[in-house]
Parts: C-alpha cells; sequence; structure tokens
C-alpha cells in the first residue's frame, strides 16, 4: 500500500520518485515476486514521509508500467485500475499493507450519456475558470477517452475539487451515482469561483 496526499482514479497515470527507504523495500520485493499492483489511497492525517500517518479506507489498485533508478531515487509511473475498499490495515512491514476487497467496476447505459455531456461542460468550464487563479496539471480542453467508463472517471480526475470530494467520487456505487454527484461538486466549485471578490 501507498499512501499518498492525492486521490488516484481508475484510468489515470501515476507518477511518482520514490525515495523513502520503506518504499524502495515494497518495489524491490515487488520485483522479487513479479507483482506490478499496489493500492494508493489517500492520507486523512499525517504527511508521506515517515510513516504514522492515517489513511481513508477506499482507494485504486495501480499497475507499473515503467521504473528507473537515478541516484537512489526510483522514477515510477503507473496506471489506476480497480477500486477497492480496505478491510483491514496489517502490520507494517516496513511499508503499509492491508487487506483489501475489490470494488465493482462501474457499468455505463447510454441513457446516462446527457448527464455525462452536462459533467464534462462543468467540468471543462470550472477548469477555465480555474486557471485563471493557479497553474494547474489539466487544460480545460484536455482529450478524453473513447470508452465512456475511462472518460467519466478522468473527468472525476481532472475536475478542480478537494480531496474529500474526490473520495466521495471513488466510492460511488454506480456511473449514475458518480457523475451526479461529480457535476454537483464541479458546480459548488465553479460558483466559489465565479463569487465576487469581499469588498474591503
Amino acid at each position: 500500500m501507498f499512501p499518498l496526499g492525492s486521490v488516484l482514479f481508475p484510468h489515470m497515470p501515476l507518477l511518482l520518485r520514490v525515495f523513502e527507504q520503506r518504499y524502495l523495500v515494497m518495489l524491490e520485493r515487488m520485483l522479487e515476486e513479479e507483482s506490478t499492483q499496489f493500492g494508493v489511497v489517500l492520507i486523512e492525517r499525517g504527511q508521506e514521509v515517515g510513516g504514522g500517518e492515517q489513511r481513508f479506507a477506499f482507494g485504486t489498485l495501480a499497475r507499473i508500467a515503467q521504473l528507473g533508478e537515478q541516484e537512489g531515487v526510483v522514477a515510477l509511473v503507473a496506471e489506476g485500475e480497480h477500486r477497492f475498499e480496505v478491510v483491514e490495515w496489517l502490520e507494517e512491514a516496513p511499508y503499509p499493507t492491508a487487506v483489501i476487497r475489490e470494488l465493482p467496476d462501474l457499468d455505463w447505459d447510454e441513457s446516462l450519456r446527457p448527464l455525462r455531456a452536462q459533467a464534462e461542460s462543468a467540468v471543462r468550464r470550472t477548469l477555465a475558470l480555474a486557471s485563471e487563479f493557479s497553474d494547474l496539471p489539466w487544460a480545460s480542453d484536455v482529450e478524453l477517452a473513447e470508452d465512456p467508463v475511462a472518460a467519466a472517471w478522468q473527468l472525476a480526475a481532472i475536475s478542480p475539487i478537494g480531496p474529500l470530494d474526490q473520495v466521495r467520487l471513488l466510492r460511488a456505487a454506480s456511473m449514475k451515482e458518480l457523475l451526479s454527484d461529480l457535476l454537483e461538486s464541479t458546480t459548488a466549485a465553479a460558483e466559489a469561483y465565479s463569487a465576487p471578490w469581499p469588498d474591503g
């Protein structure tokens, strides 16, 4: 398990520079076992470095696509795959480990296409608004996957909303719930970005 300060969604890339000893040990053991998957969860409290952090119970399995090393730092490229729920946190060895339960994949229904269009419009509009205040990793005209399920998760990932909203999206029990919550969260974010500055 790899607790991070951000949420990983299915169908999204993950780029990491790994230097902490416990995670270098984890990667070494994964290579020995020819395993390419590890879990990513959001840190609820604490820091990424040093251990002792509290973590959310929902996350995403990541599959390693590329590894490289330079001067003791490992550059890792992975992609989010399946969602999971932590059933039990185990003793660290020395990295975090857990028993997990995979969550079912979300099914696409063509009747959701109008809702998906609303959500995409809201996300792109909010990205354009947010870019006026800070540099963002995603442009408002970023291209999405053709597969509707992958595209829905990509919209969830690029929307400029907070991590608590992202965890709520990650827990969605249906595609309709994911798109509805995404539309609601993104619309609220857009209103915040559009709010006039207080006088004085």
